[in-house]
């Protein structure tokens, strides 16, 4: 599994994508631990990942450049801070209701990627705290959902499938977790979109085959429950 990891981080780390190798890790690390890994490599691998993220953050000049502007963006807002500083400006201007639907000024060419790396920003100053809880809250809902279909695998005996379920709502729910971190200054910003919601083909083809894989396990699973094959 370490040497799959490794394998899948460097192809990624080459092009440089450190945002989905993040993804790729958190998936790899919590399927092995629900599929009942020994415990001590489980702790030996997870004390290895915090020395090989700063290791990478400091090979990489422009890795540590971000870092420098994540903690403090307004120190330089017209270089390594330009990007999130417009993003939280966003979510300033949309206060609690927002300012409606199409009338946010950011996404006129001051906030870089607001159709896919920073949409969330848009979404906040458009329809406010409101809009960006209901957002949160549906991605909260289909992760539940996921497990919650995995749990039913599980009581089938068919474990695969519960493992595929649960790697599919982590996927979702790391992601979009990440996302919204970087896109309220909560974490360094990274090249990842807001699944199902940011602007992309191959992005939203590859949640979608994700989505109907899980239907299909959810639908093999009420088969099963009816007496029915699969």
């Amino acid at each position: 599994m370490l040497g799959v990891m490794v394998f899948v981080g460097v192809l990624l780390l080459k092009e440089p994508d450190f945002g989905a190798f993040a993804v790729t890790a958190s998936i790899a690390f919590s399927i092995m631990w629900l599929g009942g890994v020994n415990l001590k490599v489980f702790l030996a691998m997870l004390g290895a990942l915090p020395l090989a993220v700063i290791g990478l953050v400091v090979m990489e000049p422009y890795r540590l450049e971000r870092m420098k502007g994540f903690l403090n963006p307004f120190d330089d807002p017209f270089d390594t801070g330009y990007q999130l500083s417009h993003a939280l400006i966003a979510f300033g201007r949309g206060e609690f209701w927002g300012v409606g639907l199409g009338g946010s000024v950011e996404k006129l060419l001051y906030l870089p990627e607001a159709h896919t790396d920073f949409l969330l920003a848009v979404v906040a100053e458009e329809l406010g705290y409101v809009g960006v809880l209901v957002v949160v809250l549906l991605f909260a809902w289909l992760v539940i959902r996921a497990f919650s279909i995995a749990k039913e695998a599980v009581a089938n005996e068919r474990y695969y499938s519960a493992l595929l379920a649960q790697g599919i709502g982590v996927w979702m729910g790391v992601q979009g977790f990440i996302n919204m971190g970087v896109n309220m200054g909560l974490l360094p910003t990274k090249g990842l979109t807001l699944p199902l919601l940011s602007y992309g083909g191959s992005g939203i083809l590859a949640n979608c085959i994700a989505l109907s894989v899980l239907l299909r396990i959810d639908f093999e699973n009420r088969r099963l429950q009816k007496g029915l094959q699969t």
